[in-house]
């Protein structure tokens, strides 16, 4: 491993020194938009009240939500051993699910941002022993200064879609100093593994997708059969994970289908919750009628869109709609997350744009289980057939839920790469005795 930064290293170095006096009207900006917390952004200069947990600490990083629910079940497989978790996230969305979810053993930090004496501040504070960086959160700074500090560096849920490969590519400069400060990259996909291994990464594994394994999202029982009770009776779709764009064309669809099937619902769930109001205001200057979740609305027969602009509640929706678009697939987002809604049994459509999760969405259209649709008039028709066929609907949504299973097992795989690295910390916290995971504070970090 190199010890020297390469012309990429120290080009990022010099932008973010000269970028510092902008950062406070940046994190300014951004929490004036719901990006940042205001009582926490401390946090984002590597700054915290809190005191590091004794003992062995691993630190791993999820950038957002789909990030965080991935890796929360490999976070309770490291505390079981009885290590210490540092989880970092960047978002307000993920810093809210990981509050929920993380075992006790864990806590929750904002990452730094990705400048070297804020990132160095943070590793002055918590001096973790291993840092784990879920899937591409490829930082620069942060892993330059894990390398000057010799802590191994592993990517874990590893990916690189051919349209970041192909920009990493004309960085060749420089390029491969950076990606072979990496210690171990474990990939989703043979895919992946080959596009990080060409990019300069030393030692690529391919364990799978830890999003296989994660168990379907929850909903309280009582929750979906109030919810299920208020749709009774209406034809009912969801459109989750949507982005700006992607509202105007679900909206068309449903204003062209209503024609024909005048008890349709559509329920549509931002990515961003924090756009809910312009949401609203887009689809009620189209003439539909809008009920918007976080006021408390109620659906009514005259509703066209139930708004859900509510955080973690996918799960009830996902139980009750029999079909399923999913987001950031219409827009160049690259796809979210199919594997939730085909484990619960709902029938999937999805838009061209899905190279984050290219080998999934081929696996689920190469057998018919999953409907690429590029337009709201082409959406419309597969839901009128879909609807008009409740029978094809199920088989489509089995058919969807059994191509999934075929890919579990990435949880197993990936601990078992890592136990070289976490093995030796588990055994000095037993040593310890009683500086276990248990001391460590759970869940978010301070309100201040």
């Amino acid at each position: 491993m190199s010890e020297r930064p390469g012309p990429v290293l120290t080009t990022y170095r010099l932008a973010g020194h000269l970028a510092r006096p902008l950062v406070p009207l940046l994190l300014a900006y951004r929490t004036s938009r719901g990006k940042e917390d205001p009582a926490r952004r401390g946090e984002r200069y590597g700054r915290t009240p809190l005191a590091r947990p004794a003992g062995a600490l691993v630190w791993v990083h999820a950038a957002s939500v789909g990030e965080t629910n991935a890796v929360i079940p490999l976070v309770r497989r490291i505390v079981e051993e009885g290590v210490n978790v540092l989880f970092t996230t960047v978002t307000v969305t993920s810093a809210a699910e990981a509050a929920k979810r993380l075992p006790k053993g864990a806590v929750h930090q904002y990452a730094p941002l990705d400048i070297a004496p804020y990132v160095d501040r943070f590793l002055d504070h918590w001096r973790p022993d291993l840092a784990l960086t879920v899937e591409s959160e490829i930082w620069p700074a942060k892993m330059g200064r894990l390398a000057a500090r010799r802590i191994p560096q592993i990517f874990v849920n590893a990916r690189m879609s051919e349209r970041s490969f192909a920009r990493w590519q004309k960085l060749a400069t420089g390029r491969d100093n950076l990606f072979s400060l990496v210690t171990m990259a474990l990939a989703q996909s043979e895919g992946d593994g080959e596009r990080l291994a060409a990019l300069g990464m030393r030692d690529v594994r391919v364990t799978g997708n830890l999003k296989f394994d994660v168990p379907p999202p929850h909903a309280e029982p009582e929750a979906v059969a109030r919810f299920q009770q208020l749709v009774e009776g209406r034809s009912v779709f969801v459109a989750a994970s949507t982005h700006e764009g992607e509202e105007e064309v679900v909206a068309a669809a449903h204003k062209v289908l209503r024609h024909r099937r005048p008890d349709l619902l559509t329920i549509v769930v931002p990515r961003h919750p924090v756009r809910g109001a312009a949401i609203r205001e887009q689809l009620a200057a189209k003439g539909l009628v809008v009920a918007q979740r976080s006021l408390d609305e109620p659906i009514t027969p005259e509703t066209d869109i139930y708004l859900a602009d509510t955080l973690g509640e996918l799960g009830i929706f996902y139980r009750v709609a029999p079909i399923a678009f999913i987001g950031g697939t219409l827009v160049p987002v690259g796809g979210h997350n199919p594997i939730e809604p085909a484990q619960l049994n709902a029938a999937i459509l999805h838009g061209p744009h899905v190279h984050n999760a290219a080998e999934i969405y081929a696996a689920l259209d190469r057998t018919g289980r999953a409907e690429v649709v590029r337009s709201s008039e082409q959406l419309a028709k597969v839901l009128d057939e879909l609807f008009a066929d409740p029978n094809a609907m199920r088989r489509r949504a089995t058919k969807a839920a059994e191509a999934i299973a075929t890919f579990t097992g990435a949880l197993d795989a990936t601990m078992r790469a890592l136990v070289p690295y976490l093995e030796p910390l588990a055994i000095a916290a037993r040593l310890e005795g009683g500086n276990r995971a248990g001391d460590a504070p759970s869940g978010r970090g301070p309100t201040r």
